[in-house]
């Protein structure tokens, strides 16, 4: 009885994550049918209007200079621009931020360093802030590790002044794609988002949420929705959702690149995946009621409930990763494995792996130019997504169960070259124990690959051995950090 329920647990949470397989294969088709359809280009406005450019920080002293001088080469006209840092900090990010301002003001531009009394609401509190503190029309948002090219402002304001638009998001560029083997990761995961699913979406006329950052709003946007609001983590596709609810469009520009840096430190990039799989299932939480009553097409809202679901994955992943010893175990007692159990591994095998591989396959493709070699990638990038799951489950579980943590920023440290190093700089992750829970799963995947071995059970060794790789490289990477 009790192999039975573990075999039927094992099987349900394998028939979800196909579910959420086959799901990949309706992007990709969605993407095939609208990516050769370019956007019509408006022309230039006769004047260009007053544009707010917020720059929310919190203790960024290794990139603050980089964040400022990229928007000082902003080309746009300076009677037309109105720049507010948004200044959280606790560090000495604070005097570096009051001494690059003052320079910039004495160079004409139009600069306030913005203070808050209390940081209430984080970086959603601090937007809403400076939304209160400027008469500009539209406002373009850049995190810290951004540095945004000086025709940014030229070629969005034109697709946002549109009737109806509430927001222009471009693409996010790599500045250190090439730094270590987890940026080369993190970029093949953002540009299949960026350039897959985003296109996808927002061709196909589906929700599509605006990424906290290289983005342009419609003030009136903002306000229509009501507003920044600091209830969920990401504040960023809980404002989207409401702004397209209350009627607002968006338009997503894929040719036009922002670049910024990627995490390269373990811990601060499980931090940032953390921070988003929770905020994704809080606003889930908080909106798929209204959008199931809402009057979009029935297609549209149960697309929008798949979207703000995805992370559920992770959870659903960690069923099969804890049952995987047993139930192998169960199988290889059979001796012979039932035909209708071969065809419905093969089914999941073609909706959940295959699927995966199929995707990033297009996404390398398509921001690389070339498959080979990058192909070779794809293992490692299914082993770091299932090495993520215990810290995306618990991020989905923590939803769910309305437990409150802070928002963690991902500290950024000027990494753009193979020498820089994050090592010898402040921001240091805090301790945590799940590297260890993380290396102890890894461990009892060893036990399970070289037991099964000593069995000659062979079958399942390739699955073994991306659980096994995934939870070491994550746990061990962590641990490493975290000294």
């Amino acid at each position: 009885m009790g192999d039975t329920i573990l075999f039927a647990l094992y099987m349900i949470s394998l028939i979800a994550l196909g579910l959420f397989g086959i799901h990949k294969y309706h992007i990709l088709h969605k993407y095939r049918k609208y990516s050769k359809s370019p956007l019509p280009q408006p022309a230039d406005p006769d004047e260009w209007p007053l544009v707010a450019i917020q720059l929310p920080i919190y203790n960024e002293r290794y990139v603050i200079k980089r964040l400022l001088k990229s928007i000082a080469n902003m080309d746009y006209p300076l009677d037309k621009l109105h720049v507010q840092l948004l200044d959280d900090s606790t560090d000495i990010t604070v005097k570096l931020s009051r001494r690059l301002v003052a320079v910039l003001r004495e160079k004409g531009l139009n600069i306030d360093h913005v203070r808050r009394p209390q940081r209430v609401g984080f970086k959603a509190g601090a937007l809403a802030y400076g939304v209160e503190r400027t008469k500009a029309e539209y406002i373009a948002i850049f995190d810290a590790d951004f540095a945004p090219n000086p025709d940014f402002l030229k070629k969005t304001v034109p697709h946002v002044m549109q009737e109806g638009i509430g927001l222009v998001q471009t693409r996010w560029g790599h500045i250190n794609r090439n730094y270590s083997m987890l940026t080369r990761l993190q970029g093949i995961f953002l540009d299949a988002h960026f350039l897959i699913e985003h296109v996808a979406r927002n061709r196909s006329g589906r929700f599509f949420n605006f990424n906290g950052t290289a983005g342009i709003w419609r003030k009136q946007a903002i306000i229509d929705a009501g507003g920044w609001q600091h209830d969920t983590i990401t504040e960023d596709l809980d404002l989207s959702y409401r702004s397209q609810l209350a009627g607002w469009r968006f338009i997503y520009l894929p040719d036009v690149v922002s670049p910024a840096e990627l995490p390269a430190e373990m811990n601060g990039y499980k931090n940032q995946q953390h921070r988003w799989a929770k905020g994704s299932v809080q606003t889930g939480l908080k909106l798929i009621p209204t959008i199931w009553r809402s009057k979009f097409p029935f297609y549209i809202r149960a697309e929008a409930i798949i979207h703000l679901s995805n992370n559920f994955a992770y959870l659903m992943m960690a069923i099969p990763a804890l049952l995987l010893v047993p139930v192998v175990k169960i199988q290889a007692e059979m001796y012979v494995v039932p035909w209708k159990l071969v065809f419905l591994y093969f089914a999941v095998f073609f909706a959940a792996t295959f699927s995966i591989v199929i995707y990033y396959c297009v996404t390398i493709k398509n921001s690389l130019g070339k498959l080979w070699p990058h192909v070779l990638y794809i293992p490692l990038l299914m082993a770091l997504g299932i090495g993520l799951s215990l810290n995306n489950g618990r991020a989905a579980l923590e939803a769910i169960f309305g437990h409150k943590t802070d928002f963690l920023r991902t500290p950024k440290f000027k990494l753009e070259g193979k020498k820089d190093t994050w090592r010898k700089k402040l921001y240091k992750p805090r301790w945590s124990y799940q590297p260890l829970i993380e290396l102890l799963i890894a461990s009892y995947f060893t036990y399970g690959a070289l037991y099964f071995i000593s069995q000659e059970v062979y079958y399942s060794m390739p699955f073994f051995l991306l659980f096994q790789v995934g939870f070491f490289y994550i746990g061990l990477s962590s641990v490493s950090g975290q000294r």
